[in-house]
C-alpha cells in the first residue's frame, strides 16, 4: 500500500504549460485534503537547517562572492530524513522544512554583501562600529519587509502567470521532493560528495597541505608576464566554488569568466601601456603610483573593480526597465485583492489561503515603524535623518521587491548585488544633500543599504518557495506564517558567523589570508568617496556602464558579465571550470535520459561540494579562532605547493566526472 502511494505521487502534466481556456491546475496534494505540515518534526529540522546553511552560506558568501541557494540541498536532506524514519504523507512536512531553511541564503545575501564594508572601513574609520544587534537587526528587519511585500504578489507570480514563466530553482526543488519515494537513494551521493569536498576544503583551509590558488607565478616566465605585460592567470583550486560552477552551467559561468578576462587581460594590460608613467587620478581614487609601476592585482582594484560596479549598476537599472510593466500589472493586483473582498459566505479552498491582506498591510507598517526607530535611535540619532532614511529604504524596496521576483521566476538568478550597488549610490548621494557624512554617513548608507538588500533577495528566494508550494499543494498561510522564524534564525546565525570570520580572516583587502568579500568591498569602494565629499570615479562607473547597455543590445547577460569584472579572476576561472564539468557530464552518451540522469546526480554532487566545503570552512574558522593554526606559510609561498594544488585539484574534477559515470538512466 505504501509503495503503491509513493508511486501515485507524481506532478501533473500541465504542471510547467500555460493553461488552456477553463483548465484549471490541480496540485500533488488535493486542496480539499488536509496533510501534515506544521509540527515539531517540520520546524525543527527547518531550523536545523536555518543554522547550518546561513553558517556556510556567510562563509563560501565572504569567500567568493556567490552566495548559492540551499533549496535543492535542504530538500534533499528533508527526504533523506523523513525517508530514513519511515514518515507517511511527509510532502508538506518537507516543503515547510525547505520553506524555514531557504531563508539561510535569502538573509545571508542581504547580510554579507553590505554590512562586512563596515569593519573593511573600519581600518580607516575607528570610529565605526558594527555590533551583533546592528547586523541582526538591519538582517531581520529586511526579511520581514522582504516577506510582507512579497506576499500580496504570489497570486500573480505563482498562479496567474502559470506556465509563463520557467522558475528552474523551484523546479529542480519541486523534482526532488517529489521523488520523496528514492530519499535514501537521492541522499546518498550528496553525502558522499559532501564529505569528500569538506574533507579537501578543510586540509586546505585548516593544515595548509597545498595552496589555495594556482597562478601562472608558479614558473619563471610567468612571473616575467605578471611584471611587464601586467598578464596573469589564477585559479582557486576549491571544491565549494567547483560546485558552484557546475551549478551556474556553462552558459552563465562563460559569461561571468569573459567579463573576468576583458577586465585582467584587455583593460588590466591596456593600462599599463597606454598609461605607463602616469598616475592616474580619477574620481575618488588617491593613487602616488604610476599605472606601469603597479602589479596587476594593484590595476583591477584600483580602476577595474570600478568599472565593474558600474556595469553592475545599469544592469540594476536596466533590469527596472524591463520589469515595469510587471510592478504595474502586480501592484495593480495587489490593491484588486486589497479592496475586493469576497463576501463571508465565500471559502477559500486551502491551497489558496494566504495571511489576511489587513495583517499584511499592520505587518508592513509596523516593520517599517521598527525600522525607523532602529535608523533613529540606533544609528543616526537625528530623527530628519532617520525620516529621509526609511522612506528611501520602503519605495526602494517595493519597487525592487518584483524586479526581484522576477528575475527568480525566468533565470533563477537575483541581481539583488547590483540593485544594493544602486540603492548605496542613491542613499549616500540624498544622506549627503540633507547632512549626513563622513563615517557616521557610511555605516547609515550601509545599514539602509543592507535592510533592502536583504529584502529584496529575500522577496526572490520566497517566490521560489511559493511556486514550490502551489505545484505541490501545501498551505501558503502556513509557508508565510513560518517564514519569519526562519528569519530570525538566519539573521541570528550570519550576525555571529561575520563576527567569527572577521576576527578570524578579517576582509580588509590589504590584510593577508583575508576574505574577499567582493560585494561588501564594492560597497565600501563607492561610499567611501562619497560621504567624504570628494565625489567618485563616476568616469570609470561610466565606461561599466556603456558596457552594460552594449551587452544588453547584444542580449547579453549584462549582469553575469558585470559581476566577472568584478570579482577576482581566481574565483571566476574555477566557475568556468565547473561550467565545462556540467557540460561534458551532461554531453557525453548520445542517450539523453542518461545524460539528464548524469546532471541530475552532477547537481547533488556539486551541491555536496558546496555544502562541504563551505561548512567546514567554518569549523576551519572556528578552530583558527581559537588558536590552532598549523598552517606554514613558508611552504604556501613555495612554488611546490601551488603545483601539489594543480594536481589535487586535477583528482578532485576527475573523482566529480567518475562519480557522474557510475549513473544510469
Amino acid at each position: 500500500m505504501k509503495k503503491q502511494e509513493k508511486q501515485s505521487i507524481q506532478l501533473p502534466e500541465n504542471a510547467f504549460r500555460e493553461l488552456k481556456s477553463g483548465e484549471q491546475y490541480e496540485p500533488v496534494m488535493s486542496p480539499r485534503q488536509v496533510y501534515p505540515e506544521v509540527n515539531l518534526w517540520s520546524v525543527s529540522w527547518g531550523i536545523v537547517m536555518a543554522v547550518l546553511f546561513s553558517a556556510a552560506a556567510a562563509y563560501l558568501g565572504l569567500k567568493v562572492g556567490q552566495v548559492f541557494e540551499a533549496a535543492i540541498p535542504i530538500a534533499i536532506i528533508a527526504v533523506g530524513a523523513s525517508t530514513t524514519a519511515k514518515r507517511s504523507k511527509a510532502l508538506g512536512e518537507n516543503v515547510i522544512i525547505q520553506s524555514i531553511g531557504a531563508c539561510s541564503g535569502a538573509v545571508v545575501a542581504g547580510a554579507i554583501f553590505t554590512l562586512p564594508a563596515i569593519y573593511i572601513l573600519q581600518a580607516k574609520y575607528p570610529d565605526m562600529t558594527a555590533s551583533f544587534f546592528k547586523i541582526f537587526l538591519s538582517s531581520a528587519l529586511g526579511g520581514i519587509i522582504g516577506i510582507l511585500f512579497l506576499i500580496p504578489f504570489r497570486k500573480y507570480f505563482v498562479s496567474d502567470m502559470h506556465g509563463k514563466y520557467p522558475f528552474p530553482e523551484a523546479t529542480a526543488t519541486t523534482q526532488v521532493l517529489v521523488s520523496g519515494a528514492k530519499g535514501g537513494n537521492q541522499a546518498r551521493p550528496l553525502l558522499i560528495s559532501g564529505l569528500v569536498g569538506g574533507l579537501y576544503d578543510f586540509a586546505v583551509a585548516t593544515f595548509g597541505w597545498w595552496n589555495e590558488n594556482f597562478t601562472t607565478r608558479v614558473v619563471g616566465f610567468g612571473q616575467q608576464l605578471a611584471d611587464h605585460a601586467k598578464l596573469v592567470f589564477k585559479v582557486n583550486t576549491g571544491a565549494a566554488v567547483l560546485g558552484l560552477g557546475y551549478i551556474i552551467g556553462l552558459k552563465y559561468a562563460f559569461i561571468i569568466c569573459m567579463g573576468s578576462v576583458a577586465v585582467w587581460w584587455l583593460i588590466v594590460p591596456g593600462m599599463a601601456l597606454l598609461f605607463p608613467d602616469t598616475i592616474l587620478n580619477i574620481g575618488g581614487t588617491t593613487v602616488t603610483t604610476a599605472v606601469g609601476a603597479m602589479t596587476p592585482e594593484q590595476i583591477f582594484s584600483t580602476y577595474g573593480k570600478s568599472i565593474g560596479i558600474g556595469g553592475i549598476a545599469m544592469a540594476g537599472i536596466i533590469g527596472i526597465i524591463k520589469s515595469w510593466g510587471i510592478i504595474r500589472s502586480a501592484v495593480g493586483l495587489a490593491a484588486k485583492e486589497m479592496g475586493g473582498k469576497s463576501n463571508g459566505s465565500e471559502e477559500v479552498i486551502r491551497t489558496q489561503r494566504d495571511i489576511s491582506f489587513k495583517i499584511i498591510a499592520i505587518g508592513s507598517l509596523a516593520a517599517i515603524a521598527v525600522t525607523f526607530v532602529f535608523f533613529w535611535l540606533g544609528v543616526m540619532h537625528n530623527l530628519l535623518y532617520a525620516i529621509v532614511a526609511i522612506l528611501l529604504v520602503a519605495l526602494i524596496a517595493f519597487l525592487f521587491t518584483t524586479v526581484a521576483a522576477n528575475a527568480i521566476a525566468i533565470v533563477g538568478s537575483n541581481p539583488v548585488s547590483g540593485m544594493t550597488l544602486m540603492t548605496l549610490i542613491l542613499t549616500s548621494v540624498v544622506m549627503v544633500a540633507v547632512g549626513l557624512n563622513g563615517a557616521g554617513g557610511m555605516v547609515a548608507a550601509l545599514i539602509m543599504g543592507g535592510v533592502v538588500c536583504t529584502a529584496l533577495s529575500m522577496a526572490g528566494s520566497f517566490v521560489t518557495d511559493l511556486k514550490i508550494g502551489y505545484w505541490l499543494g501545501t498551505t501558503p498561510k502556513k509557508q508565510e506564517t513560518w517564514k519569519f522564524l526562519g528569519t530570525l534564525v538566519s539573521a541570528a546565525t550570519v550576525g555571529g558567523v561575520m563576527m567569527l570570520l572577521n576576527d578570524t580572516y578579517g576582509f580588509d583587502p590589504n590584510q593577508t589570508g583575508h576574505l574577499v568579500a567582493p560585494q561588501a568591498n564594492a560597497m565600501a569602494a563607492v561610499i567611501e568617496p562619497m560621504m567624504n565629499g570628494a565625489g567618485a570615479p563616476w568616469v570609470l562607473y561610466g565606461i561599466g556602464a556603456l558596457i552594460a547597455i552594449i551587452l544588453t543590445f547584444c542580449k547579453i547577460p549584462a549582469l553575469a558579465f558585470a559581476l566577472g569584472m568584478f570579482i577576482p579572476l581566481e574565483l571566476n576561472v574555477p566557475i568556468l571550470v565547473g561550467g565545462a564539468v556540467n557540460w561534458f557530464v551532461t554531453t557525453r552518451s548520445k542517450n539523453e535520459a542518461l545524460n539528464q540522469a548524469r546532471g541530475e546526480k552532477g547537481t547533488l554532487i556539486a551541491s555536496g561540494f558546496i555544502a562541504g566545503g563551505a561548512l567546514m570552512g567554518v569549523v576551519s574558522a572556528l578552530l583558527r579562532f581559537g588558536g590552532f593554526n598549523p598552517v606554514s606559510e613558508s611552504w604556501l609561498a613555495n612554488p611546490l605547493s601551488e603545483i601539489c594544488s594543480l594536481v589535487a585539484y586535477v583528482c578532485l574534477i576527475l573523482f566529480f566526472i567518475r562519480q557522474t559515470k557510475k549513473t544510469e538512466a
